[in-house]
């Protein structure tokens, strides 16, 4: 989608180094259930919403790696999503924010519905609540960097999505002079990005 150029000049600067965290997806799920850990799900998405800037690389590879095991997610096949897209497609942003905001209720950290609500709030002159979305954009996309390197198979960058995967390229600034060659495996999809001598390679989820 268009939003996602659009934002790339805004993502770069937050784009940070963090330190790598192994990625344990079992492990993951079973603490988000768990109302006695502190990455239960309901403790970190009150953090995340009130305070993202105080959210570590754990907590954030939890929230967002974390979305493979919840239910009832904003899908952008469905009719609130698509009537959220042509808000955005029509520069209306004040109905962005009004549908972005239930989106977001719903699904807090779906990364096309922050991207839109990010550019709302951009052409609405909101700089608070640009820059709130803006920190939690940056933790859950951090997530996905500190995954892996992105060198080789085994240590592909992980994404929950391919929505999810361009948006990482975008912030990456991988382009469309990269060719793309894809490769099926039990638990997901690694696609492999090349330019001349250089190689991405992303690992797209397919969990149950």
């Amino acid at each position: 989608m268009n939003y996602r150029i659009l934002f790339f000049l805004f993502i770069i600067p937050f784009f940070g180094l963090s330190q790598k965290t192994k990625l344990d997806l079992k492990n993951i799920g079973k603490n988000l259930t768990n109302p006695t850990s502190v990455y239960n799900y309901d403790r970190l998405i009150f953090k995340y919403k009130g305070l993202p800037k105080s959210i570590d690389s754990t907590e954030a590879q939890h929230l967002y790696y974390g979305r493979n095991f919840k239910k009832d997610l904003v899908s952008q096949s469905g009719d609130e999503f698509k009537g959220l897209a042509e808000a955005f497609k029509n520069n209306n942003f004040l109905e962005c924010i009004k549908l972005g905001k239930a989106l977001y209720a719903k699904d807090p950290t779906n990364l096309d519905v922050i991207l839109i609500l990010l550019r709302a709030y951009d052409q609405t002159k909101d700089m608070g609540n640009f820059s709130h979305h803006i920190a939690q954009l940056r933790l859950l996309t951090d997530a996905i960097k500190n995954s892996g390197d992105g060198k080789s198979e085994k240590t592909a960058y992980k994404v929950n999505s391919v929505g999810d995967e361009y948006i990482f390229l975008n912030m990456m600034n991988v382009g469309q002079d990269y060719t793309r060659a894809s490769k099926t495996l039990k638990d997901g999809v690694i696609d492999i990005w090349e330019k001349e001598e250089n190689r991405i390679y992303i690992k797209v989820l397919y969990l149950d």
